[in-house]
């Protein structure tokens, strides 16, 4: 592998779907590589901007130690800081941090407004979680997979809970490579019509399926992978108790785990609300992958910026 054929697929990093097959397994296998330490990107002096309109711990700090690992550096905004849309307009911000720095990474509470920085840049723009979407854990959750099982093609992932941004670029993830995706779920809380059509639309291989089981126990029969995530996400707090109830069969416990295949991994992208979605057992049992993949994300975050950062911008509006 040559850092020349990892650099000429990357601009803007909104959605899996800015990826291509070749373009996400490329990624995966240099972010393995940066991990063994069979290579080291620098980035030579290249800066990033971080907007953070929502709280952070792993994919913050992965970013900045990340650029820091990699020769270059990071400046940081907070939502009192930012205040986007409100003391300054978007396009205004989006334009001003293209004059100063090499590539904006973003979480926001809405989408549109990683669409709006992206229309505005002339830079590389990276979406570090969105309503609908969180591509940087989608490639750290493959890169876990590809280090525990060695390939994709034919595994069956089952994500039990909410069908949220995590279980969208998952699913989006999963038909790239070829691992089938089932979510279980409740009725009213399953993928999003949008993601189910586009992971059809760019499924690879012609076997690939997504299903929705609603029955955890069924769903669970010879799966390779079970993953789960939060009942209620950020921002949708007033929803706890309603989803409480609603999820409340959908707890990811030992005896779950045990209707799987043998050598089921189990994952979470974190923070974990410990016996609620996951049982504390499982998180710590041995078919769980959970803190390697909490340190993937650093790996393939590095992965990402080496490839967007090492090619040549993007052009001016």
């Amino acid at each position: 592998m040559t850092m020349k054929q990892e650099t000429s697929k990357i601009g803007h990093f909104i959605s899996i779907q800015d990826l291509d097959k070749d373009g996400l397994i490329n990624l995966i296998n240099l972010a393995l590589d940066i991990k063994s330490k069979r290579t080291r990107p620098s980035i030579n002096g290249k800066s990033l901007a971080l907007l953070f309109e929502k709280p952070s711990l792993r994919t913050r700090i992965a970013f900045e130690l990340g650029m820091s690992q990699m020769d270059g550096f990071s400046v940081n905004f907070d939502e009192e800081e930012l205040q986007m849309g409100k003391r300054e307009a978007l396009k205004d911000i989006s334009k001003v941090l293209s004059r100063y720095v090499d590539a904006v990474t973003a979480r926001v509470v809405d989408h549109k407004t990683l669409l709006e920085l992206k229309k505005y840049s002339t830079v590389p723009v990276i979406n570090a979680l969105s309503d609908i979407e969180h591509p940087c854990q989608a490639l750290a959750d493959l890169m876990t997979i590809k280090e525990k099982k060695g390939t994709f093609k034919g595994l069956k992932l089952v994500f039990i809970g909410d069908g949220n941004n995590v279980a969208s670029s998952l699913a989006l993830a999963c038909a790239l490579v070829g691992i089938n995706f089932v979510i279980s779920s409740p009725q009213n809380y399953g993928l999003p019509e949008p993601i189910i059509k586009a992971s059809s639309e760019i499924a690879t291989y012609s076997n690939w399926s997504l299903n929705s089981i609603q029955d955890p126990t069924e769903a669970v029969e010879e799966a390779d992978i079970i993953y789960t995530d939060v009942w209620t996400s950020m921002g949708q707090e007033s929803e706890t108790d309603e989803r409480n109830i609603a999820f409340k069969n959908y707890t990811v416990t030992k005896s779950l785990l045990g209707k799987a295949k043998k050598d089921v991994l189990f994952l979470h992208d974190l923070p974990a609300h410990r016996g609620e979605e996951v049982e504390d057992g499982v998180i710590e049992s041995p078919q769980s992958a959970v803190f390697d993949q909490a340190e993937n994300r650093l790996h393939t975050q590095k992965a990402l910026l080496s490839m967007i950062l090492s090619t040549k911008q993007l052009k001016s509006l």
